[in-house]
């Protein structure tokens, strides 16, 4: 049995429309990331941190590694394409791109299940190929022996929760959308089989002066 902790990054670039415009940590994300260092100085401490290759991911790494823990990079812990699938959407079905977290948590929905069903174009990467990067990583840093902490993002984690608790598309969706920037989440590896023990903890924010700074989109 193998505990994996793994943070979703801080707020990113929100309102953007294409992932290089997104791919940075917002003023208020890098707060996020550095309030969480302080609190993982009270926990027992992590030996190594590994984040997806991302630019938002490796920031959000960079501000709680206040212990100057080693920082490896794994591209498997990249976000799913979501601007890719969203066009992929758009161009075989006509559904327009969202402007705003109204309309994204509408989209969210048809993206996935266009998705899951094999309804995106075959440069977007598949969703079992999503999966399967995913949990290659999750075994990866099981496989380290060491206590690993991983920055990765909504997509991931919502994934793995889902299939953790065999949830369908719909429930999945909700998960999606319910992962908090910088919020915590633990697995436990079991063999081949994954548990949810942690989701959605987020102990740095979750004071009065901080709760205007938990947020999602």
């Amino acid at each position: 049995m193998t505990e994996i902790t793994l943070v979703r990054h801080g707020q990113a670039n929100t309102g953007a429309q294409d992932e290089a415009s997104y791919d940075r940590l917002s003023e208020l994300g890098h707060r996020q990331a550095a309030w969480l260092g302080e609190h993982l100085e009270t926990v027992a401490p992590y030996d190594r941190i590994i984040s997806g290759a991302m630019r938002r991911q490796i920031e959000t790494a960079q501000g709680l590694n206040r212990r100057a823990l080693p920082h490896d990079t794994d591209a498997r812990l990249n976000e799913l394409d979501y601007f890719g699938l969203a066009e992929s959407l758009k161009n075989s079905h006509g559904v327009p791109i969202p402007t705003c977290a109204t309309e994204f948590a509408a989209h969210v929905p048809q993206v996935l299940d266009a998705w899951r069903n094999d309804g995106i174009h075959p440069d977007v990467e598949s969703y079992d190929a999503f999966h399967d990067r995913i949990f290659a990583a999750l075994r990866s840093a099981a496989g380290t022996g060491e206590r690993c902490l991983l920055v990765t993002s909504t997509g991931v984690i919502s994934t793995l929760t889902a299939i953790a608790l065999g949830l369908e598309t719909a429930a999945k969706v909700k998960m999606f959308l319910a992962v908090a920037h910088t919020s915590v989440h633990k697995f436990e590896l079991r063999g081949d089989d994954l548990y949810l023990t942690q989701f959605g903890a987020t102990p740095h924010l979750d004071v009065p002066d901080r709760i205007h700074a938990k947020t999602h989109a």
